[in-house]
């Protein structure tokens, strides 16, 4: 595609702030939808280390940036750097997106949109059953809140690396939703067959098994799955992980998590530039490239 030739005195900027930030689809996202609505917008890909964050701001308002998207590591910690912050993401504690309003920085959470959107098919499967979430960052966070106001999950685990994060974590939600089913582990995979399998929904939340440790997943047990289960892995690089090959090799339904990357995008591009955005044809487009490449 030629974007070139229609960049402008009145092209808008959009970005996306993280860091690393090579492995974001999110610039090849949005550029797709501006062209096939014939949109003059750009989409760029920034990497902001953590101390340069409030600077980073401050260039996006100077320079009128007009959005901006939120990942790794920053999520949570841009929170407190905001004007305004929405409903959702207060709740959170984390903000992926970022509308500039002549100079006021106002944060949303579309991960929820996406989360809701991708398991919506299954709600009722979901509602009363335990389901676990691997992970305790902003993603995570993100699909707690999902899962706590929109499916009714009857139990949650919460699995992490560092209990105590998830300690803290699971203590959060109890005061910020008054959910008190939330039960915090360390991810030590051996002992965790049995709460594995006891999970209706694993979610993982995480980066293991992401492009390029392709090898690495949070476990490496076939037990830990059985054919009743639904599998959900937000990474879409690669779209089968090594943790959803292991799912399926159980009977288990997978899903990976580039209908999510999707849909929450949408939602930020409607924030964006007040249009839907062509959900079909940029899920196809995708899927394409991740394919071909």
């Amino acid at each position: 595609m030629q974007y070139q030739n229609k960049f402008n005195n009145n092209t808008q900027i959009i970005g996306v702030i993280g860091h690393p930030i090579k492995h974001s689809f999110s610039p090849l996202m949005h550029n797709i939808s501006f062209d096939l609505l014939d949109l003059n917008y750009i989409y760029l890909p920034f990497d902001v280390p953590a101390s340069n964050l409030k600077d980073a701001l401050k260039g996006m308002v100077a320079l009128g940036i007009k959005g901006l998207n939120v990942t790794l590591p920053h999520k949570e910690k841009i929170i407190s750097l905001l004007k305004e912050t929405s409903e959702e993401a207060n709740i959170i504690g984390a903000v992926n997106t970022i509308v500039n309003e002549e100079g006021i920085l106002h944060g949303y959470n579309t991960d929820v949109y996406g989360v809701v959107e991708t398991l919506m098919p299954f709600k009722d499967e979901i509602a009363g059953k335990t389901v676990s979430v691997i992970g305790a960052g902003g993603a995570a966070r993100s699909t707690i809140y999902a899962l706590i106001r929109y499916f009714k999950a009857e139990r949650i685990n919460i699995i992490n690396r560092t209990e105590q994060t998830a300690e803290s974590l699971k203590e959060y939600f109890i005061t910020k939703m008054l959910f008190n089913e939330i039960h915090s582990y360390e991810l030590v995979p051996p002992d965790l067959v049995d709460v594995f399998r006891d999970s209706k929904l694993i979610i993982n939340a995480t980066s293991m098994g992401m492009f390029p440790e392709v090898d690495d997943s949070p476990t490496t047990i076939p037990e830990s799955f059985t054919k009743d289960q639904i599998v959900f892995d937000l990474i879409y690089t690669p779209l089968q992980t090594k943790f959803l090959k292991l799912a399926a090799s159980q009977g288990a339904i997978t899903l990976n998590g580039l209908r999510m990357l999707v849909e929450q995008g949408s939602k930020a591009f409607e924030l964006w530039t007040g249009q839907k955005m062509p959900i079909d044809q940029v899920y196809k487009a995708l899927v394409s490239y991740l394919t071909e490449r």
